[in-house]
């Protein structure tokens, strides 16, 4: 464990919490669309959701142990996660296909906005360590998002999707703005 308070340790742990159910929430969704995937973009997208729903997997068992290092409790159940999920599920019969990469693009925009909540609140803790992991999968997860809009924009559905896209962190110089 380490020498974090217990007031931190918990405000780390419930941020922690809330992303890992929020994570659990875009796996299953990810998983399920691979799943239910149709039409001629079939192998493409099948393929491509199958690789971010392992990526996200990836970040759960982190999450939780970072949880377990600082002194918190981690999620017990699926009821917890469903109860806890920022992330909306998907229980519709039939999504077309060419809405459900645009619909993880918007869940993976969220679950980004949800990990630089954390990072702010373990930085005003200094907690290093974590902030760090965060780091690590708020690029993953900003990649799927590029990956999701390009490949969605690219089939000819270009809506005005440009303002769905991550903010760029770095500042543009006057007069390119």
């Amino acid at each position: 464990m380490t020498d974090l308070s217990s007031d931190v340790a918990r405000d780390i742990s419930a941020a922690l919490n809330g992303l890992l159910a929020d994570v659990f929430a875009t796996y299953l969704k990810t998983k399920d669309f691979h799943w239910r995937m149709t039409g001629p973009h079939f192998p493409d997208y099948h393929l491509l959701l199958d690789e971010h729903g392992d990526q996200i997997y990836a970040m759960t068992d982190p999450v939780a142990e970072r949880v377990r290092k600082i002194g918190g409790t981690t999620l017990r159940s699926i009821g917890q996660i469903a109860r806890t999920q920022r992330i909306a599920d998907n229980d519709a019969e039939y999504v077309e296909p060419q809405d459900m990469p645009a619909e993880l693009r918007d869940d993976n925009l969220r679950l980004t906005s949800a990990m630089r909540e954390v990072h702010n609140t373990c930085d005003g803790y200094h907690d290093l360590a974590t902030a760090s992991l965060l780091e690590v999968w708020i690029d993953e997860t900003e990649r799927r998002t590029w990956f999701l809009y390009e490949g969605y924009a690219g089939r000819g559905v270009r809506t005005g999707a440009r303002d769905l896209l991550p903010p760029c962190r770095i500042p543009m110089p006057a007069g390119l703005a």
